[in-house]
């Protein structure tokens, strides 16, 4: 048994090769089968990661083509999708920021404005790592806070009640890292995801201002109650003092002409419809986010020739992303151009008696959870073209279905496999699983109740 669990991967790889040869091969002129049988596939891999996911989104390049599901120039452009580029700036804004330390300035003025009572130092933290993960990775924002929530711990005395404020810390970091990503386009790879599916096989455009105009209002009230819950646990230590010595450095040249490009980018994001609007220039918000990137290889980091970014900076980019975004657009569109979609929205006339909140509470439900054990941008990619054939086949938006259920796919708060936060604070030492499944449990369940009443009333 033991050795049949060390080789899971192995033997889920193997299995999944058999499904999609046994599928595909059932009838040989059925091209919705051959769809089939390459979405298991993914799926598999992509589950049980028999390899890396960025690779299991490098299959529909191989086997697209030759199974008729989408010829090269359909190919070309699913991991050619605009969104896919505006991911892409928004790397490249994000890079800048990381390597001029601006997002250390940011955080250390919320710091030392909020005070050094307990209470205050986790509402701290917490804005800190929300504000910041709404432009950079969640990851690169919990790598750089918690070094100075270590500083923080170390500077209380060791005793069981000090171990509960700890504890709290490291959460508070990786819980709100992952709540800011739900703020933005480019917060988290599962927005931009979504948003590149709807328009590539759905014809739905979803600008930067219309998903902040949802995921902001949103996210603000899930970090409020993450920090109002763990305020409570906190108890009779909210108002204990601790002494904090972060430093503040004086703003440099380069840092403020890399805030300054980075403000223009989200004045051009968030005005971009009043913009078309009033001067007929037509746009996108990737191509903001590019030009923002290039600007950032032009302009002088000082006085001497060295520009903000150079191009062996880029190695930092998270390019397998931009792979997984490619992967699974082409995927939905497979799906979608072989009918298998049109299959799915017929056969949910038996879900039309169902309630829309009482479906909708399963779909976040599911999304949450699952997200627990694979990858979100992984989870996203599959679902999405499903639940919008679901919501279509229902007479329901398909935004209304599909916009819970990405913002869902950002909530996963028990296990430290879950996101990158949650496993970089649990290296720590400061957080134990038990205690991050327990506090995690409480976090998904305000998370499901508040995304279905803020879906059911507002979007």
């Amino acid at each position: 048994m033991l050795s049949v669990f060390q080789h899971k991967k192995t033997i889920a790889g193997i299995l999944g090769c058999i499904v999609f040869l046994v599928i595909a091969c059932w009838d040989k002129d059925s091209v919705q089968n051959r769809a089939i049988a390459m979405a298991l596939l993914m799926v598999v891999f992509w589950i049980f990661e028999v390899v890396p996911i960025y690779v299991t989104a490098l299959i529909p390049l191989v086997l697209c083509t030759p199974l008729s599901l989408l010829d090269p120039t359909e190919l070309a452009l699913a991991y050619g999708n605009n969104n896919v580029y505006l991911f892409l700036g928004g790397f490249i804004l994000a890079l800048a920021l990381e390597k001029w330390n601006v997002h250390h300035q940011i955080a250390s003025r919320i710091l030392a404005i909020m005070g050094s009572t307990k209470s205050k130092i986790l509402l701290g933290f917490g804005l800190s790592s929300y504000l910041l993960s709404m432009w950079i990775s969640n990851t690169a924002t919990t790598l750089m806070m918690l070094p100075m929530a270590i500083s923080i711990i170390q500077a209380q005395k060791e005793n069981e009640e000090s171990n509960r404020f700890s504890l709290l810390l490291m959460l508070t970091v990786a819980y709100a890292a992952s709540i800011g990503g739900m703020a933005t386009l480019v917060g988290s790879p599962p927005n931009t995801q979504m948003a590149g599916t709807l328009e590539s096989t759905f014809g739905i455009e979803i600008s930067f201002w219309e998903w902040m105009r949802i995921g902001l209002p949103l996210s603000l009230i899930v970090f409020m109650v993450l920090n109002g819950f763990f305020q409570i646990i906190l108890g009779s230590q909210r108002n204990e003092k601790i002494l904090i010595n972060i430093q503040q450095a004086q703003w440099t040249t380069p840092q403020k002409r890399v805030l300054f490009t980075f403000a223009i980018v989200i004045f051009l994001w968030v005005t971009r419809g009043l913009i078309v609007d009033y001067t007929g220039v037509s746009f996108k918000d990737s191509s903001v986010a590019i030009l923002g990137g290039i600007v950032l290889f032009l302009i002088p980091s000082n006085n001497k020739s060295d520009k903000l970014l150079q191009w062996k900076d880029t190695v930092k980019i998270p390019w397998g992303i931009l792979v997984l975004f490619g992967g699974g657009i082409a995927l939905a569109s497979s799906l979608e151009k072989s009918q298998v979609l049109e299959l799915i929205f017929q056969s949910t006339n038996s879900l039309s008696s169902w309630h829309y909140i009482y479906l909708l509470l399963l779909i976040i439900s599911i999304s949450i959870f699952a997200t627990e054990l694979m990858s979100n941008l992984a989870l996203v990619s599959v679902l999405v073209p499903i639940i919008a054939m679901l919501a279509l086949g229902m007479g329901q938006s398909i935004f209304a279905f599909c916009v819970p259920l990405t913002l869902a796919a950002s909530c996963a708060f028990m296990m430290p496999i879950s996101t990158p936060p949650n496993a970089i604070v649990f290296s720590s030492g400061k957080v134990s699983i038990k205690q991050m499944a327990t506090y995690g449990f409480f976090m998904n369940i305000f998370s499901i109740l508040i995304i279905l009443l803020y879906s059911y009333f507002f979007i």
